[in-house]
């Protein structure tokens, strides 16, 4: 169907002309190429990029001056599309690791300085009094299965991504200067997992791990979440901690042999 051109925002198509520029054999782009590829003006492209940028849809690499798209473009197919590589992989394993533990469990991975969740699977009709779903975002730093990943990273890019701005619209914002990250990262790589009340709901209890490509890079991060009221720390680990490094060991295997890992940043 051909909508009239009264009826249409000018602007908000050559936003997607622009987002349709990036594909799986363009994936970083300069402005000028963006241009080439869009058939827009360099005025317009730079304005659309920078915007973008600012909503999160892209990030600039200021070593190159290149642009990519982030994960939160792919939040916009989720409900539509309800799948990707990575999540089939993901789903089976963690739908046999929450019906062995009998707690609700996820997987994400990390964007920029967030992570996005891939797969969530719940167990029961009971809500946990956060709302996480798949396509969530949260900021990494702050986060029990954020930390358990930052923990593992080089050097390097633990501070370029500790550098990064977070996105807070989800949860509750919380100061990074009064949190001691680096401090808690490097307990935290040492256990190997992390343990500890969630951040944004302290009636809840989080156990995370990390998951690994084949050279030890991590690449998500596992979790398991659970009332506090219920069970303690200690006896959420004794039930859960077996169980979740076989499934972490498990994912990091599948998503290896699949080629679906993707770069943190």
């Amino acid at each position: 169907m051909t909508v009239d051109s009264k009826n249409k925002v000018g602007s908000l198509a050559k936003g997607f002309k622009v987002l349709e520029s990036f594909t799986h054999a363009f994936e970083a782009l300069t402005l000028s190429e963006v241009c080439s590829r869009s058939g827009l003006d360099s005025g317009t492209v730079f304005r659309i990029l920078n915007t973008l940028v600012d909503l999160g849809y892209i990030e600039k690499l200021e070593e190159t001056k290149q642009f990519h798209l982030t994960l939160k473009v792919a939040n916009l197919g989720f409900n539509a599309i309800g799948r990707s590589d990575i999540r089939d992989l993901a789903l089976p394993i963690l739908r046999s690791l929450a019906k062995r533990i009998g707690e609700t469990v996820s997987f994400a991975t990390l964007e920029g300085a967030n992570m996005v969740y891939l797969e969530r699977v719940r167990v029961g009709l009971a809500r946990l009094g956060v709302d996480i779903r798949v396509g969530s975002v949260i900021p990494a730093y702050c986060s029990a299965i954020g930390q358990a990943l930052l923990a593992f990273l080089p050097e390097e890019e633990l501070e370029h991504v500790l550098n990064l701005e977070p996105d807070f619209r989800e949860v509750v914002p919380m100061d990074k200067d009064e949190i001691p990250v680096m401090e808690q990262l490097k307990s935290i790589k040492a256990k190997g997992y992390i343990l500890k009340r969630s951040s944004f709901n302290s009636s809840l209890t989080v156990l995370a791990l990390p998951v690994f490509d084949r050279d030890r890079y991590p690449i998500g991060a596992i979790s398991v979440v659970v009332p506090s009221i219920r069970i303690s720390e200690d006896e959420l680990f004794i039930k859960t901690f077996d169980s979740m490094t076989e499934t972490s060991e498990k994912l990091s295997r599948a998503i290896n042999v699949s080629g679906s890992a993707t770069s943190a940043i």
